[in-house]
Parts: C-alpha cells; sequence; structure tokens
C-alpha cells in the first residue's frame, strides 16, 4: 500500500525551499497551516500582501502559510529560486516561507500537490488548483481540511474564522 495513503497527513513530504535546501514538512507539526500555490505576473499576485498580513495576524498562534510558486497557468511564474524571493519580499515584504518552484497540477504534479489535492490520498477532499493562489488549509494534525479558491482573499472572513476554528479560538 502507497505510504502516503496510509499516512492521511502531510508530515512525510520533504520538499525545497526557495534556497533549493531540502526542508521536511515534519518541521510543521502541531501548527495550522495554509498552502498556496503562487505567481508573480498573475492578476491575483496582490493576495501576497493579504497572505503578510493573515500570517502577521496568527503566526504567534501556530499558524504557517507555505508558499509553492507554479508556472502551470498562464506561464505567470517565469522567475526561479532567488528571483522569486527577492520578488515577494521587495514587492510585498513577506515573511513566510516560500518552497521551490512545483508543479501544482497534471501528470507531472510534484507528489505533495498530488495528496493535497485528492481525497484517495488524503482521505478528506479532492481539490485540484484552478489557477494560481489556490489555498489549503492543514489542521494540526496535518490532515487537509479545507480548500479555497483563488477568488477567496486571504483576509476574507471565511478564511479568517476557518483558522481561529482550528487554532481553538
Amino acid at each position: 500500500m502507497n505510504s502516503i495513503v496510509s499516512a492521511q497527513n502531510i508530515y512525510s513530504f520533504t520538499l525545497k525551499n526557495i534556497e533549493g535546501e531540502e526542508t521536511h514538512i515534519s518541521n510543521y507539526k502541531g501548527k495550522v497551516l495554509l498552502i498556496v500555490n503562487t505567481a508573480s505576473e498573475c492578476g491575483f499576485t496582490p493576495q501576497f500582501k493579504e497572505l503578510e498580513e493573515l500570517y502577521q495576524l496568527y503566526k504567534d498562534k501556530g499558524f504557517e502559510i507555505l508558499a509553492f510558486p507554479s508556472n502551470d497557468f498562464g506561464k505567470q511564474e517565469p522567475l526561479n529560486g532567488k528571483e522569486i524571493q527577492n520578488f515577494c519580499t521587495l514587492n510585498y515584504k513577506t515573511t513566510f516561507q516560500v518552497f521551490d518552484k512545483v508543479h501544482v497540477k497534471g501528470k507531472d504534479a510534484a507528489p505533495f500537490y498530488q495528496f493535497l489535492s485528492s481525497k484517495n490520498l488524503n482521505g478528506n477532499l479532492s481539490s485540484t488548483p484552478k489557477w494560481n493562489f489556490h489555498k489549503y488549509l492543514v489542521n494540526r494534525n496535518g490532515e487537509v481540511v479545507d480548500y479555497f479558491y483563488s477568488t477567496t482573499k486571504p483576509t476574507s472572513a471565511k478564511i479568517k474564522k476557518s483558522i481561529e476554528k482550528l487554532m481553538g479560538g
């Protein structure tokens, strides 16, 4: 049996951060996570500002945002590595974790994104990103519990209520 299926949480994954270093998702055990596929040349790119606001609001309460740049939609992420990091920090003052560019859909989707988007793997829900800035909400046990389409702003009441519920407040 596939170990991803039996695990039913995200902690078995290791991914490269924006500096190319291996990062174990288990480092985020016990935290509420918002996982977002991002792009620097998208109509939703200004959501970086709201993502940072959301991160600042909840980071001291056990909340993290994990951003995964992707060029899967309209080739809207032409940058790589440090260029992406510089874009985010210079233009939007982001401080949350940005990972290396990945595929988030289709046959080339990273195993992590296959897990996030498939109920057969994560045990809870199926939702493949339809565009950049698709958001997955993960509880403190590493279980995918909700998702939000690109059109849902990060600081929306819907997302904040969901985060607060998972944080126990």
